[in-house]
C-alpha cells in the first residue's frame, strides 16, 4: 500500500500553536494518525517534503524530524517558502509512505 499525505500544524480543536517545533509535532502526529488508518506508521515513510516559512524555523523542524525518524532516515527535502494560505502556519510536511 502507498499513502501520500500533506499536513499543516493544526490541532483537532483547530488551534495552531505559535512555535514551528510545536507545529512540526502536530504535522507528524496528524500524518501518523492518517497512516494508522491504513495499518501503517511513521516507519513506513519513505519520503518527506517539508516547507517552513523562515530560515529561523529550520532547526526546530529538524529537531522534531530527527527525533521521530531513526537511521536510515527517509529521503528528505526541506524548503523555505514565502508562506501558506493562513499566515499563522510556519510548517507544512508532506510524506510518501509505502507498506
Amino acid at each position: 500500500a502507498r499513502s501520500h499525505q500533506g499536513q499543516l500544524g493544526i490541532a483537532p480543536d483547530e488551534s495552531v500553536p505559535e512555535g514551528a517545533g510545536a507545529q512540526a509535532e502536530l504535522c507528524f502526529a496528524n500524518i501518523a494518525a492518517i497512516l494508522a488508518e491504513s495499518g501503517m506508521d511513521l516507519s513506513h515513510v519513505v519520503r518527506i517534503n517539508a516547507f517552513v516559512t523562515d530560515r529561523a524555523h529550520l532547526r526546530a523542524y529538524m529537531d522534531v524530524r530527527d527525533r521521530l525518524f531513526s537511521d536510515p532516515a527517509p529521503a528528505s527535502t526541506l524548503m523555505i517558502v514565502s508562506g501558506f494560505a493562513r499566515p499563522e502556519f510556519k510548517v507544512e510536511v508532506e510524506v510518501i509512505a509505502a507498506g
